[in-house]
């Protein structure tokens, strides 16, 4: 890709280096990132869709049944975290590493109540979750069988 072989020369540009040269390096990278930015290949899906469950990621909305429903922060992430590999165990640990980016320290009970409020949002019945499901001794997983959009 055109410009690419000028990334690094932005890190370095030094006093001494010609005003054109360092113009021209930096146009040319941001060339090179605009184009890679808006590959159509890098665009991930604003939109996720299983059964009547709508998630907007620009929006950072969740829809049931076409209802707006609010989720706190976190809950949003850990929904999003589920949905966006539908089927796949995440156990409490993998859970809090990756929604809170840390290691865990201590208390996954704080994993436990976020996926227990999530459910008294979307579920019909949230002693019998149809969405988020749990794999007794493993963790959680978002149920893939729904299909999707």
């Amino acid at each position: 890709m055109e410009g690419s072989e000028n990334i690094g020369k932005i890190l370095l540009i030094s006093f001494n280096d010609n005003e054109e040269e360092i113009i021209e390096s930096v146009l040319a990278a941001l060339g090179t990132g605009r184009n890679i930015y808006c590959d159509e290949n890098n665009i991930k899906p604003l939109k996720i869709h299983y059964g009547d469950i709508v998630i907007l990621l620009d929006k950072r909305e969740l829809f049931r049944k076409q209802e707006k429903i609010d989720l706190s922060f976190t809950e949003f992430e850990i929904l999003h975290l589920l949905m966006r590999s539908p089927g796949r165990v995440f156990s409490k640990e993998q859970i809090y590493d990756i929604i809170w980016n840390e290691p865990y320290s201590g208390d996954y009970n704080v994993v436990m109540r976020h996926i227990c409020n999530i459910r008294e949002k979307i579920e019909d019945d949230p002693g019998q979750p149809m969405y988020i499901q749990t794999v007794r001794g493993v963790g959680y997983r978002f149920n893939g069988n729904l299909g999707s959009e």
